[in-house]
């Protein structure tokens, strides 16, 4: 019987480590303890498997989220940890979007809807944080925030020098504390 919480967290971890495409089947079953018909008994194919994981990872990321304090105060204590050198250090148990963004862009249909709803359900996180009262009112500034998290926790990692990192995690960190306000 196959294990969804096995395979989706290990899976999800592969992938953030090593990339969707760096992460072949049978790597990810011998992870999850399982041979590659296992996998294809409950998935049709790698993309669907690459869907259903992404779906996994970005509902984890969402119920972390429900353990922060309230409000404007919770959100700052998420983008102070979402840019911290920790984080940056550790994109294999950290948020999907960082880790994978430029290829769910490239990957089909169903795993592209997967992380639609899933950046939708951030997104939507955000702004209620912002503006519980109406939170459509500050969904651009939510989708700003968000953008600017990952893209800012982007470069962090593809830079080699760390003082240089580290200042683009502290820019970022002002910068969307300033954007908050």
């Amino acid at each position: 019987m196959l294990n969804g919480e096995s395979i989706f967290g290990r899976a999800g971890h592969r992938f953030k480590q090593d990339g969707i495409d760096g992460s072949g089947i049978s790597t990810l079953t011998s992870d999850a303890g399982l041979t590659n018909g296992a996998i294809y008994a409950h998935f049709d194919s790698k993309d669907d498997l690459v869907a259903n994981v992404v779906a996994d990872q970005l509902r984890t990321q969402m119920k972390k989220c429900g353990t922060l304090r309230p409000g404007r105060e919770g959100l700052e204590d998420f983008l102070r940890e979402y840019l911290s050198p920790e984080h940056q250090d550790n994109p294999g148990d950290g948020c999907p979007s960082a880790a994978l963004l430029d290829e769910v862009g490239r990957c089909g249909g169903g795993t592209k809807d997967a992380y639609t709803d899933g950046a939708r359900a951030i997104v939507e996180e955000l702004a209620v944080r912002l503006a519980p009262e109406d939170p459509q009112s500050a969904r651009g500034k939510a989708i700003g925030l968000f953008t600017m998290a990952v893209g800012t926790l982007q470069l962090s990692r593809a830079l080699s020098d760390r003082k240089l990192s580290d200042e683009v995690l502290e820019k970022g960190i002002e910068n969307a504390l300033t954007l908050m306000r």
